[in-house]
């Protein structure tokens, strides 16, 4: 089973975000094991406080670097990627010369309550994530449209169309993964 370090761009405790995660987890049982990063320990990030580097971005980064993959699943916040999200991508990136992201297979989710999802966010969130090195999964692209009722309190997804969707992406986030099938891509 692969592992997969799950970093989510809201610590809100009643995120659509981090409720689409574990809807996906759920989708995905037997099969990923997703391992949630807990993002909201992490000071902002400043050069100033690299020595000594902060233990929760050692940890955060030590956790991605065992990971098969990264999922990230971005909320979006003024057309652009959450501030959170985009603090752990930048302490996951330092010290110079140790950068995180090198080489790691990622793939970029995000669900919203408005109806073009998150593809500004992710629009953004590509880029970086590309710059900083990663093997990014080009497709499918997942800009959920989070409506009443579609993810219940169980973390199911209640749209028979919306899961088989899903379904396809994990399998393509399963093959993404594969080193030996990333490579024949």
């Amino acid at each position: 089973m692969k592992k997969i370090a799950v970093l989510v761009g809201s610590n809100r405790k009643e995120s659509v975000n981090l409720k689409f995660a574990r809807a996906l987890e759920k989708l995905a049982a037997g099969r990923l094991a997703f391992d949630y990063v807990d993002l909201s320990a992490l000071p902002m990030y400043n050069d100033d406080h690299m020595d000594p580097f902060p233990e929760a971005a050692r940890s955060m980064k030590d956790r991605i670097e065992a990971a098969d993959g990264v999922l990230l699943v971005t909320p979006e916040y003024n057309r652009s990627v959450p501030p959170l999200l985009k603090n752990a991508i930048d302490w996951a990136s330092r010290p110079y010369g140790k950068n995180s992201w090198v080489d790691k297979p990622a793939a970029i989710v995000g669900a919203s309550p408005g109806v073009i999802g998150t593809a500004a966010a992710q629009m953004h969130l590509r880029s970086i994530m590309v710059g900083l090195g990663t093997v990014l999964m080009g497709r499918p692209e997942v800009y959920l449209h989070v409506k009443p009722g579609l993810i219940d309190d169980d973390d199911d997804v209640t749209d028979p169309e919306a899961e088989t969707f899903l379904r396809g992406f994990l399998e393509s986030l399963i093959g993404w993964v594969s080193v030996e099938k990333r490579s024949a891509a």
